[in-house]
This record gives C-alpha cells, structure tokens and sequence, in this order.
C-alpha cells in the first residue's frame, strides 16, 4: 500500500548535459539536510551525473531508476529522497560543452517530463509539486527543433495552459518581475500595452505574496531614458504605463511610478520597494546579476505549480571544471521548498510575511 508523502515532491530537470546544471545541482543536493526538505526526482542523465560528481569529489547520493520503468519509479519513491529518471543508453560518447543538437533533445524532453510528473493527479504517489530546472541552451533547443519556446517559461505557460504568466527574480535584496521577456529589444514597445503592464504588476503583486510579503511596495519603471521626461524622450510612459499603475492602484495594489530606470533599483535593493516591475529583459536583469549574480532565483508566476530555477545560463566555457558556483541553484530549491511549506501553514511569524527588511541569505 502507497501511503502520501508528508514532504513535498520536486521534480528538477538537469538542464543541458554539457553545461554546468549537473554540477551545481549535485553540489547542492549533496547535502543530507538540504535533502530532508523534500523528495527530490531528478530527469536526466546518470552519465552526466555522474561526471558531475567525479570533478566535484562528490559520492553519488542519488538512486538510479531506468525512466522507462515506472513500476520500477514508485517502488524506488518510497525509500528514497532523490530518484534520478535516467535517460542514459551504453556506449554514449561524452556530452560536449556546447550548443548541440543532442543537448536540446535532452533537456527539452527532461523539462517535459518534469512537467508531466507536475501535472500527474494529487493522489498519485509520485505527483510533484515544485519544478526546478536547470539552465538549458536556447541555441540547443532550436537545434533540435523546438525554437517555438525561447526558454522555460514559454513552455511552462503553453503545458500548463496559463492565461497569464510572468518572469520574476528574487534576490537577498532585489525582486524584479519583467514585462517582457525574450524579445528583440526593437519589439519590445510594440508589445506593450496597458493590459501587459497591469498584468504584470498584478502577477508580481501574487509572487510576493507567495514568498510571504503579505502587502508589497511595487515600484514600475519607465520603458524611457529618466522615464520619458515628461514625453520628450517619448510617450509610452503616459500613454500605456501610468493607466496600467492607475488601474492597479484602484485593484487596492500599492504602486508607483513610472519611475527612471537609473535610480528605481537602487531604492528597492535599500529596501524602499519589494518588486520593480522592469519593461523589458535587460532593464530587470542586469541589476540582478550585478547585486546577486550567484544567488538570485528566476521564479515563474501565475502558474498552478511552484517554478524555480537558477537565474545562470549552461555557461559552457566552464562546465566539466567543478568550479561552477551553485549558490543559485541552492536558493532555487530552498525557495521551492519554502514556498510550498507557506502554501501548507503560512505564519504571521515569518520575518517575510510583514514586507522587506533585510532578506538574510537561506
């Protein structure tokens, strides 16, 4: 008889085989305590793993179970805390630390069966309730045919059939949620509108809130240089993001703005703001990856699952090494795992529920 796990379930998607993903994620899993905190089912590769593990003078912690026996999967789920779903076959060369064919093949398919094991029924015993993934290759997917996503988020979106999605970052000091994402920066003011904006900012509103700040201070910027100066460096400011903000302020939200770009991150990361609400990709991320290059987590909201991942890429220049930072994939799972406990027994006790102070590093 299967009885319900009283942890939750992660289900972590190794991301491309030939950059740093299985790296860093066996440098973070090779914790025991780290492990306590949930039931952790890895798709991907034993070869790669394995590597992982050898260059990181690392002992394999995990249970390998062949991913085309799922008899096989549920016996193993009962008595162990982390399943790696092998996709491996014998005789395979090495993966290379590049943009391959092969590696988009991989890791697509692993963050589809990460997803399926999501969207798998809540009495099955291997349901998942989190998914983390590891930094795949947009280049390998289009390799391998599925340039139809540009990244995790897309795909997320379209499997799980969310009406509305967004591309939040959380940081020790700094969270940031994008308007747009993976766009040609030329597109991007031809995409904005009104109705993107508030979206936007109610999403980031809900992200929050998951992550225990029960009334966010939310700051949006200008897509304009010193946000549009008044319309003299353009119009967009007026014309699509204060109704946006004017709109979510009579949802009850607290929001102001639009504010310059130069200025507004740096308030939030001294605590004046909980989230900025960035218009395009590099305005949000570039001050994350400068004030937590090695610690912030990409968060997906808006979907019916938790969504973390690392906010790295494969970083192929280094992969194969042991030198890759795992702080990001570290923080991932940790803000999964808390995530999830808030949804289960959220407490007015959480130095998080009441706003941003100062957010110590897990």
């Amino acid at each position: 008889m299967t009885t319900t796990p009283t942890i939750p379930t992660i289900a972590v998607s190794m991301g491309d085989p030939g950059g740093i993903g299985p790296e860093v994620l066996v440098k973070t899993l090779a914790d025991p305590a780290r492990r306590a905190g949930a039931r952790f089912v890895i798709h991907g590769s034993s070869q790669a793993l394995h590597a992982a593990a050898e260059v990181c003078d690392l002992e394999p912690f995990w249970w390998r179970v062949d991913a085309s026996s799922p008899d096989e999967i549920v016996a193993s789920a009962a008595h162990h805390d982390c399943l790696l779903l092998d996709d491996d076959t014998e005789h395979q060369p090495p993966f290379a630390a590049a943009h391959t064919k092969r590696g988009g093949e991989l890791s697509f398919r692993w963050v589809e069966r990460a997803i399926a094991q999501a969207r798998r029924p809540d009495t099955d015993p291997l349901k998942a309730h989190a998914i983390v993934t590891g930094p795949i290759s947009k280049e390998a997917w289009g390799l391998a045919g599925r340039g139809q996503y540009p990244g995790h988020t897309e795909l997320l979106a379209s499997r799980f059939k969310a009406k509305r999605v967004g591309m939040m970052f959380e940081g020790p000091s700094l969270r940031v949620i994008l308007a747009t994402a993976h766009l040609p920066l030329m597109d991007v003011r031809n995409v904005l509108t009104i109705g993107r904006v508030f979206d936007t900012i109610e999403l980031g509103a809900e992200g929050c809130r998951a992550m225990g700040v029960k009334r966010p201070k939310i700051a949006v910027c200008g897509l304009n240089p010193h946000a549009g100066e008044g319309g003299l460096l353009g119009d967009e400011e007026t014309r699509l993001i204060e109704p946006a903000i004017e709109l979510a302020v009579r949802q009850g939200l607290d929001v102001t703005g639009p504010h310059p770009a130069d200025t507004v991150f740096n308030h939030a990361a001294g605590g004046r703001y909980d989230l900025v609400v960035a218009m395009y990709h590099d305005q949000g991320l570039i001050p994350v990856k400068l004030l937590a290059r090695d610690s912030s987590v990409n968060v997906t909201v808006g979907l019916p699952i938790v969504r973390t991942s690392p906010d790295h890429g494969t970083a192929f220049d280094i992969a194969g090494r042991g030198i890759a930072e795992e702080g990001s994939m570290t923080h991932a799972i940790e803000l999964a795992i808390k995530t999830l406990d808030r949804r289960v027994s959220p407490t007015s006790s959480d130095p998080l529920v009441e706003g941003k102070t100062t957010r110590p590093r897990a």
